[in-house]
């Protein structure tokens, strides 16, 4: 049984995700406290260190001439297993943390570059264009029409409506975004998105004449591995949208919370706030849900407990509206049942008309947000 506790007479579980981190235990820590913006960011270090001296020597050892065919597998499979079963979640969004927030203080800013340009690669980003793509574009539009990665215009429990949305971004995605940033007239995000495509292509070609099974298992499988599970996550965080009000964080997000998802990446689960205040720390993000609960219950906001996205995308594209509803958090005790809060769920899934926002071909707000905004 979890415990409750009351706020304004509404029930709410008890909330379990992190707040905080240890503090520096060592002389190690110390110092690279020293080097960091924030001590909370200590535990990114970690991280950091047992990627660079674990994962990136098993990818060396597949580039060996001669090892014997057994062993080259074993390596490669490991090599799979480690990098998206153990540290692609924490690094990914490690990555997404670091983006919003510089992580290296100014005078040792050449160390931001480590994880885009170093580490990135071998989970399949090709450098900065993570950056570009959800810094420069994704935030500034909020989901809205004009994002190259907007959910609106899709049946959002629909594995057809999926497809097409993936299919696009994994064959014309960058020329998406390179267009969005010719028309907002952005050349420097222009630039860093192709350099770091090309260049991610480039290495690979090259790589591929040195040894081409080594180069597919290193860098291309993890390159289409983080693509999809990347718009599989903005899916499902941004399935619930409210026709009349897409721009409300509150309407076009959901939160998850009570789950070990929240531990292991960084409170990536409190999604609305994220989109309500993008350089909010990653610890800071339960106790903000907390103190401002009643906003989530005036905006009719969408919480879940003990499920993540990848639940959420999951009973989406199976229609189990009965799971959703049963991971529901039902604040403000506004639905007295299951079956109206599956209803609900389901009319924010519905596919939204993004005509009214292009004119002549070209974005623009509609008059009537407009007027209101």
């Amino acid at each position: 049984m979890l415990p409750y506790f009351k706020l304004k007479m509404i029930a709410l579980p008890e909330i379990t995700d992190p707040i905080s981190v240890s503090k520096p235990k060592n002389a190690i820590d110390r110092f690279f406290v020293s080097l960091i913006r924030d001590e909370r960011d200590l535990p990114f270090i970690h991280l950091t260190l047992k990627i660079t001296f674990s994962l990136l020597p098993l990818a060396a050892l597949l580039y060996v001439p001669g090892l014997p065919g057994w062993l080259w597998w074993i390596a490669a499979i490991a090599y799979q297993y480690i990098n998206n079963v153990v540290f692609k979640g924490p690094y990914g969004l490690m990555m997404h943390c670091t983006s919003h927030r510089a992580w290296f203080k100014q005078k040792y800013q050449i160390f931001n570059h480590f994880l885009p340009w170093i580490i990135g690669p071998f989970f399949g980003q090709s450098p900065e264009t993570y950056y570009t793509h959800h810094v420069g574009m994704h935030h500034p539009e909020n989901n809205m029409p004009d994002d190259e990665s907007s959910t609106m215009k899709f049946q959002r429990d629909s594995i057809k409506d999926f497809g097409i949305y993936l299919g696009t971004f994994l064959f014309a995605g960058i020329y998406h975004l390179c267009s969005y940033f010719v028309r907002k007239r952005r050349k420097r995000l222009l630039f860093r998105s192709v350099r770091g495509e090309l260049l991610f292509i480039a290495m690979c070609i090259a790589l591929c004449f040195v040894n081409a099974p080594a180069t597919v298992a290193v860098f291309i499988l993890p390159f289409f591995t983080f693509r999809i599970i990347a718009m599989t996550g903005n899916w499902a965080q941004h399935s619930f949208i409210v026709a009349s009000d897409p721009e409300n964080a509150y309407k076009n997000s959901v939160t998850c919370i009570n789950t070990k998802y929240n531990v292991k990446c960084w409170n990536d689960g409190y999604h609305i706030s994220h989109h309500i205040d993008p350089t909010m720390h990653w610890t800071e993000h339960p106790v903000y849900f907390k103190k401002t609960l009643q906003e989530y219950i005036d905006n009719d906001a969408i919480v879940f407990h003990h499920i993540h996205f990848l639940h959420v995308f999951v009973y989406l594209m199976r229609h189990r509206y009965d799971l959703l509803a049963k991971y529901f958090v039902n604040i403000g005790g506004r639905f007295k049942s299951d079956e109206e809060i599956i209803a609900f769920l389901k009319e924010r899934t519905q596919k939204i008309d993004v005509s009214p926002y292009f004119i002549n071909g070209r974005y623009t707000v509609p008059a009537e947000m407009a007027k209101v905004a």
